[in-house]
């Protein structure tokens, strides 16, 4: 059986049915393909930024934007280019901004959004009556599971 070409097919019965060796072999060959295809489009990418991004740049231009969507025609085929507008923020700029407003009597809450957050190896660092005053607080949820499979060495397979 070449798994590789079966891959595509493959329900999830079918994947729980392989062997061990078989879903590595599997794994593997997705993970290749994942980096291939990240690989193509990446470079299929940089050539539309070279064939259109000076064109989608002065259309922009033209319609007095500096950043959204334009579309190009090119032989009969409609480009959208998007050039999406990425905000951040002087953390330390806005700490002072924040004291002024509320040092001038004002709400922050009406100007700023203000999550906080505490880094979870500090908290599991901290002294148990500390923690206590913060867990209320504190939510833990699982994230993605994640998989890796490999071979194991012969030298593992006989101890």
């Amino acid at each position: 059986m070449n798994l590789p070409t079966l891959i595509p097919d493959l329900t999830v019965s079918q994947f729980t049915e392989l062997t061990p060796a078989q879903l590595q072999e599997g794994f593997v060959s997705l993970q290749a393909l994942q980096t291939a295809v990240k690989q193509a489009l990446d470079r299929m990418n940089a050539a539309l930024e070279m064939r259109y991004g000076e064109r989608a740049h002065q259309a922009r231009l033209d319609a007095g934007k500096d950043f959204g969507v334009v579309h190009l025609d090119d032989d009969g085929v409609r480009i959208t280019v998007d050039s999406p507008k990425r905000v951040s923020w002087n953390q330390a700029l806005l700490t002072e901004t924040a004291h002024r407003i509320a040092a001038s009597g004002e709400r922050v809450e009406d100007y700023l959004d203000i999550e906080f957050s505490i880094p979870d190896a500090r908290f599991t660092n901290w002294p148990p009556v500390l923690r206590e005053q913060f867990a209320a607080a504190r939510t833990v949820k699982p994230g993605k599971t994640s998989f890796r499979l490999a071979l194991a060495s012969p030298d593992l397979s006989q101890e």
